[in-house]
Protein backbone atom coordinates (compact mmCIF):
# COMPACT_ATOMS: atom_id res chain seq x y z
CA UNK A 1 0.00 0.00 0.00
CA UNK A 2 1.37 3.40 -0.97
CA UNK A 3 0.20 6.53 0.79
CA UNK A 4 1.42 9.70 -0.90
CA UNK A 5 2.05 12.98 0.89
CA UNK A 6 -0.94 14.63 -0.76
CA UNK A 7 -3.27 11.97 0.68
CA UNK A 8 -2.38 13.27 4.12
CA UNK A 9 -2.98 16.85 3.01
CA UNK A 10 -6.44 15.93 1.72
CA UNK A 11 -7.19 14.25 5.06
CA UNK A 12 -5.90 17.39 6.82
CA UNK A 13 -8.20 19.60 4.73
CA UNK A 14 -11.21 17.35 5.41
CA UNK A 15 -10.47 17.33 9.15
CA UNK A 16 -10.07 21.12 9.08
CA UNK A 17 -13.46 21.51 7.42
CA UNK A 18 -14.99 19.06 9.88
CA UNK A 19 -13.61 21.13 12.74
CA UNK A 20 -15.20 24.26 11.27
CA UNK A 21 -18.56 22.50 11.35
CA UNK A 22 -18.14 20.75 14.71
CA UNK A 23 -16.33 23.69 16.35
CA UNK A 24 -14.72 21.42 18.90
CA UNK A 25 -11.03 22.03 18.28
CA UNK A 26 -10.44 18.30 18.44
CA UNK A 27 -10.51 17.75 14.68
CA UNK A 28 -8.22 20.73 14.20
CA UNK A 29 -5.36 18.90 15.93
CA UNK A 30 -6.04 15.73 13.97
CA UNK A 31 -5.86 17.83 10.79
CA UNK A 32 -2.60 19.43 11.91
CA UNK A 33 -1.23 15.97 12.64
CA UNK A 34 -2.22 14.78 9.16
CA UNK A 35 -0.54 17.85 7.65
CA UNK A 36 2.66 17.14 9.63
CA UNK A 37 2.70 13.56 8.35
CA UNK A 38 2.15 14.88 4.82
CA UNK A 39 5.18 17.16 5.20
CA UNK A 40 7.26 14.28 6.61
CA UNK A 41 6.12 12.07 3.74
CA UNK A 42 7.01 14.81 1.24
CA UNK A 43 10.50 15.23 2.71
CA UNK A 44 11.19 11.51 3.17
CA UNK A 45 9.74 10.02 -0.02
CA UNK A 46 10.18 6.35 0.94
CA UNK A 47 8.46 6.56 4.35
CA UNK A 48 6.56 3.33 5.05
CA UNK A 49 2.82 3.64 5.60
CA UNK A 50 3.13 1.99 9.01
CA UNK A 51 5.55 4.69 10.14
CA UNK A 52 3.27 7.36 8.71
CA UNK A 53 0.39 6.10 10.84
CA UNK A 54 2.60 5.91 13.94
CA UNK A 55 3.73 9.51 13.37
CA UNK A 56 0.10 10.56 12.85
CA UNK A 57 -1.04 8.84 16.05
CA UNK A 58 1.88 10.26 18.02
CA UNK A 59 1.29 13.81 16.77
CA UNK A 60 -2.45 13.61 17.33
CA UNK A 61 -2.11 12.33 20.89
CA UNK A 62 0.60 14.86 21.69
CA UNK A 63 -1.31 17.84 20.29
CA UNK A 64 -4.57 16.90 22.02
CA UNK A 65 -2.87 16.28 25.38
CA UNK A 66 -0.87 19.51 25.16
CA UNK A 67 -4.05 21.45 24.37
CA UNK A 68 -5.90 19.90 27.30
CA UNK A 69 -2.97 20.63 29.59
CA UNK A 70 -2.80 24.23 28.39
CA UNK A 71 -6.54 24.78 28.80
CA UNK A 72 -6.47 23.31 32.29
CA UNK A 73 -3.94 25.97 33.35
CA UNK A 74 -5.27 28.79 31.13
CA UNK A 75 -9.06 28.35 30.92
CA UNK A 76 -10.99 30.32 28.32
CA UNK A 77 -12.73 33.25 30.00
CA UNK A 78 -15.84 34.54 28.26
CA UNK A 79 -17.09 38.09 28.38
CA UNK A 80 -20.63 36.65 28.24
CA UNK A 81 -20.61 33.50 30.40
CA UNK A 82 -24.42 33.12 30.38
CA UNK A 83 -24.82 33.47 26.62
CA UNK A 84 -26.23 29.97 26.07
CA UNK A 85 -27.83 29.66 29.50
CA UNK A 86 -30.75 31.99 29.03
CA UNK A 87 -32.36 31.32 32.42
CA UNK A 88 -29.28 32.49 34.29
CA UNK A 89 -29.44 35.83 32.48
CA UNK A 90 -32.76 36.61 34.14
CA UNK A 91 -31.67 36.15 37.76
CA UNK A 92 -32.40 39.32 39.67
CA UNK A 93 -34.92 40.68 37.14
CA UNK A 94 -38.40 41.72 38.14
CA UNK A 95 -41.22 40.17 36.11
CA UNK A 96 -45.01 40.20 36.27
CA UNK A 97 -46.88 36.92 36.52
CA UNK A 98 -49.01 36.17 33.47
CA UNK A 99 -50.92 33.43 35.30
CA UNK A 100 -51.17 32.75 39.01
CA UNK A 101 -48.72 30.47 40.74
CA UNK A 102 -50.86 27.58 41.93
CA UNK A 103 -49.35 24.56 43.68
CA UNK A 104 -45.91 26.05 43.12
CA UNK A 105 -46.17 26.62 39.34
CA UNK A 106 -47.25 29.54 37.19
CA UNK A 107 -46.34 31.40 33.98
CA UNK A 108 -44.68 34.72 33.23
CA UNK A 109 -43.44 36.54 30.15
CA UNK A 110 -39.78 37.45 30.13
CA UNK A 111 -39.16 39.48 27.01
CA UNK A 112 -41.19 37.72 24.33
CA UNK A 113 -41.00 34.25 25.86
CA UNK A 114 -43.52 32.66 28.22
CA UNK A 115 -41.64 30.86 30.99
CA UNK A 116 -42.89 28.43 33.62
CA UNK A 117 -42.09 29.80 37.06
CA UNK A 118 -41.79 28.09 40.44
CA UNK A 119 -42.44 29.70 43.77
CA UNK A 120 -44.93 30.40 46.49
CA UNK A 121 -48.56 30.61 45.40
CA UNK A 122 -49.24 34.15 44.14
CA UNK A 123 -52.01 35.76 42.05
CA UNK A 124 -51.66 36.74 38.38
CA UNK A 125 -50.29 40.25 37.90
CA UNK A 126 -48.02 40.01 40.95
CA UNK A 127 -44.47 41.27 40.51
CA UNK A 128 -41.83 38.70 41.34
CA UNK A 129 -38.03 38.57 41.31
CA UNK A 130 -36.20 35.75 39.53
CA UNK A 131 -33.92 34.10 42.11
CA UNK A 132 -32.72 31.07 40.16
CA UNK A 133 -33.40 28.65 37.38
CA UNK A 134 -33.63 24.92 36.99
CA UNK A 135 -33.45 24.04 33.30
CA UNK A 136 -36.58 25.58 31.73
CA UNK A 137 -38.08 26.69 35.05
CA UNK A 138 -37.47 30.09 36.60
CA UNK A 139 -37.52 30.13 40.39
CA UNK A 140 -39.17 33.27 41.71
CA UNK A 141 -40.11 35.00 44.93
CA UNK A 142 -42.46 37.87 45.66
CA UNK A 143 -40.63 41.15 45.04
CA UNK A 144 -40.21 43.47 47.99
CA UNK A 145 -42.10 46.79 47.65
CA UNK A 146 -38.93 48.92 47.38
CA UNK A 147 -37.87 47.18 44.18
CA UNK A 148 -41.19 47.73 42.38
CA UNK A 149 -40.14 51.03 40.83
CA UNK A 150 -39.47 49.61 37.31
CA UNK A 151 -40.79 46.05 36.94
CA UNK A 152 -40.67 44.32 33.56
CA UNK A 153 -44.21 44.15 32.17
CA UNK A 154 -45.70 41.12 30.43
CA UNK A 155 -44.73 40.92 26.77
CA UNK A 156 -42.13 43.69 27.08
Amino acid sequence: MIIEFWHWWVVAAILGLLDMVARSGFFLWLGVSAFVVGVCSYVVTDLLWQIQFVVFAGCAITFVLLTRLYLRHEPVVSDRPTLNRRGLQYIGQLIVLESAIVNGRGRAFVGDTLWTVEGSDLPAGETVRVIGNDGVLLQVEKADPESLIHPVRSGA
